[in-house]
């Protein structure tokens, strides 16, 4: 009998401990003030469970039985979810100022960006503001941008070179693996002149730690939430992150001296075609004595690492699912195609310069970027109180805006799961998607943010995933196995990865460098 009464005995006390720790919940809400609806949440993890493998849609899951604007507790970390573009507009619009911080406190951030010293995840302050007007007027401004042409042209070519010799050899690609091969070259070439794909060892080394980057930034850490487990190592990223830390200090430290060491000797920090990477521009700005603010090692670092994060995969994946889509919609990749041949003719490969006149190809990728937003959950962090749609949302209050479920709001979008580019160009003005920009002006629609804290690489990859397209679409037709058409299947985690890789044949439609 006694251990039957040890069993109830513990039962009885854990339902103590559950009505205790509730109350207390139930006191702090009221000194908080009327807080947004929520579900019922667990004693020390909150709400954790109600989180799934693939957040925004568990999250989206939630709005639809809670409301637009949801309070959750992550663990400790108390949260709003925003999921309609009303709610949205009165976070990064109306109380922009209250939400112009991310949070920066988890593990990956600390090890990735070099204690604090990055851009991504800085305060809303001066260091922030100084390097956002750097990115905006030289890293990534349009003078930049065009001159560093040759580079993402150079890899479209190489890129393309390789598909056919695989529609040559019959054999099929990998196209996330083929995509993200070439927006890492781009990225790579552009920050420091290096190509991540070359045969020798340190561009081995350079693929691997970019693809462990990327992996270990978009995991969820459960000691990031659970405030006893602060200083455990529970998954075991602690110890992997120091490790890729290490690793990645090594051969950035390697890259800056060799770039150093080739101002010392040319004195003009330029390659020998007068290239001049981002890396470069940040050398001159650190040597600036007249700058408002001192970029030290670990900043450069750090923004590096930054870009490396920001750009490779949401490029590749980007492009990836505007394939699978196409595949689905053999109509819309055909009329694609016919404006493609209008503009373009059959002459030569598409440019970044046909562009502005290839309506269609940029509706295909808003269309695209509506459905799957390489960055489906949208990070800012309260620094003060606010009251948003008549709820109290306490200062160092995480927020989630859930851009995927806002793309997909009947409210704003007719028939909104269906793949349908001509949204985006219809003559009705009253109606028309035609004017709705992805720069987050508009906020039914937010694959890069909105505001100050909105994406500074926005026009880098648009130019990389709209030609990249566009040079699919022209030279390929696409052929997958079975009843021909692609799962649309998303994959687990905080990004909006396919769950399985788009694999295809290649068949050549025109081959760019044969033409007369």
């Amino acid at each position: 009998m006694a251990p039957i009464n040890d069993c109830l005995m513990l039962i009885f006390m854990s339902l103590i401990a559950t009505l205790v720790i509730r109350t207390i919940f139930s006191i702090t809400r009221k000194t908080k003030g009327c807080l947004p609806p929520s579900p019922m949440s667990l004693p020390i993890i909150g709400h954790l469970h109600h989180l799934g493998p693939i957040p925004h849609q568990a999250l989206h899951k939630i709005s639809t039985k809670y409301g637009p604007l949801i309070h959750l507790y992550f663990g400790s970390v108390s949260c709003v979810v925003a999921s309609t573009a009303e709610i949205a507009k009165e976070f990064l619009k109306t109380h922009e100022i209250s939400f112009s911080n991310r949070p920066n406190s988890s593990v990956a951030i600390r090890y990735l960006q070099y204690g604090g010293a990055g851009f991504a995840f800085a305060p809303h302050g001066p260091y922030w503001k100084f390097v956002k007007k750097l990115c905006m007027s030289e890293l990534l401004g349009g003078r930049t941008l065009e001159q560093q042409f040759a580079v993402r042209s150079e890899e479209i070519q190489l890129f393309l070179q390789s598909m056919l010799l695989k529609a040559k050899m019959g054999e099929s690609a990998n196209l996330n693996v083929e995509l993200i091969k070439l927006t890492n070259n781009v990225i790579t070439r552009m920050c420091m002149s290096k190509r991540c794909s070359d045969t020798d060892n340190e561009a081995d080394e350079v693929r691997e730690l970019i693809q462990e980057t990327t992996e270990l930034a978009g995991k969820f850490n459960l000691s990031d939430f659970i405030s006893f487990c602060k200083n455990l190592d529970i998954q075991g990223f602690k110890k992997r992150l120091s490790k890729l830390h290490k690793k990645l200090d090594v051969l950035i430290e390697k890259i800056i001296r060799e770039h150093e060491d080739l101002r010392r000797r040319t004195k003009t920090g330029t390659e020998g075609d007068g290239f001049r990477d981002l890396l470069h521009i940040l050398l001159d700005v650190s040597e600036d004595k007249t700058a408002e603010i001192k970029l030290t090692r670990e900043n450069i670092k750090a923004f590096i690492l930054d870009v490396f994060a920001a750009g490779t995969d949401t490029s590749a994946i980007t492009v990836e699912w505007a394939m699978a889509e196409l595949i689905n919609h053999p109509d819309v990749f055909k009329k694609a195609r016919e404006e493609m041949e209008s503009v373009v003719g059959n002459a030569r490969l598409v440019a970044e310069s046909d562009l502005p006149s290839l309506p269609y190809l940029q509706a295909i990728i808003k269309e695209t970027l509506r459905l799957h937003s390489t960055s489906p959950l949208i990070l800012r962090e309260s620094s003060e109180p606010c009251k948003i749609a008549g709820y109290d949302i306490p200062a160092n209050t995480r927020l989630f805006v859930n851009a995927w479920a806002i793309g997909r709001d009947p409210n704003h979008w007719e028939n909104p799961l269906e793949f349908r580019p001509e949204r985006f160009i219809i003559n009705d003005e009253e109606k028309s998607g035609k004017k709705v920009d992805v720069r987050g002006q508009h906020y039914h629609l937010l694959p890069f943010g909105s505001g100050r804290r909105g994406c500074p690489g926005i026009s880098l990859a648009l130019q990389v995933v709209q030609t990249t397209l566009a040079s699919m679409i022209q030279c390929f037709d696409w052929k997958v196995g079975g009843d021909g058409t692609v799962d649309m299947l998303e994959g687990e985690g905080f990004t909006l990865k396919r769950a399985h890789p788009l694999v295809c044949v290649p068949v050549v439609h025109l081959n760019p460098f044969v033409l007369s």
